[in-house]
């Protein structure tokens, strides 16, 4: 209860406490809205465990949320994109660090008039202590060694079984096959 109640404090103290991590940070600009280039050192864990103390070990093994807890305020930040175009993979290129501290460099959303604060995008990453940065870029890579049935051109999610398999069954809309052929909506 008490990690509980810290981390409550932490996300809703942190609009006031809002700090300027962009010196030093290499971060690429992705232009997306609010986006402030963001480096700091943090710990890799699992969110629902740092929050109601359910911890799984591993961080879960890539089936939880993966979260970075920054050492400068305790404040618990969301990363929810890499260094890839599409908005996945985050936890993918974090779970090999989970429970190390670590120095992430990337871009944080923040816009205090709409309450966007601590989600991050995560473009490097390195072990406390090491010289060499990891590039969080190997969400695709793990993908297709997953479904090397799967190969061809194009977009991943356009290949991807589980996707492809949820379209055959309810179409593009989600609706039904018949919401399809009525709009006429093809790959």
């Amino acid at each position: 209860m008490k990690k509980f109640l810290i981390a409550i404090a932490c996300l809703c103290a942190a609009p006031a406490a809002a700090q300027d991590f962009s010196e030093g940070s290499e971060a690429k600009s992705w232009n997306l809205y609010a986006e402030v280039p963001a480096t700091f050192e943090a710990k890799v864990v699992d969110i629902t465990c740092e929050i109601t103390g359910d911890c799984a070990d591993n961080c879960g093994d890539g089936k939880r949320q993966i979260g970075l807890l920054r050492a400068a305020d305790g404040v618990l930040i969301f990363p929810n994109k890499n260094a890839q175009t599409g908005f996945q993979g985050a936890g993918t290129d974090l779970l090999p660090f989970c429970g190390q501290d670590v120095q992430v460099d990337g871009l944080m959303l923040v816009d205090e008039d709409i309450g966007l604060n601590n989600i991050y995008q995560l473009q490097k990453i390195r072990a406390v202590g090491s010289e060499d940065w990891v590039k969080a870029n190997t969400w695709s890579k793990q993908w297709a060694k997953r479904h090397p049935e799967a190969k061809g051109k194009g977009p991943w999610f356009r290949r991807d079984p589980r996707v492809n398999a949820i379209i055959a069954e309810t179409g593009y809309l989600g609706q039904g096959l018949s919401h399809q052929e009525a709009w006429d909506i093809t790959q």
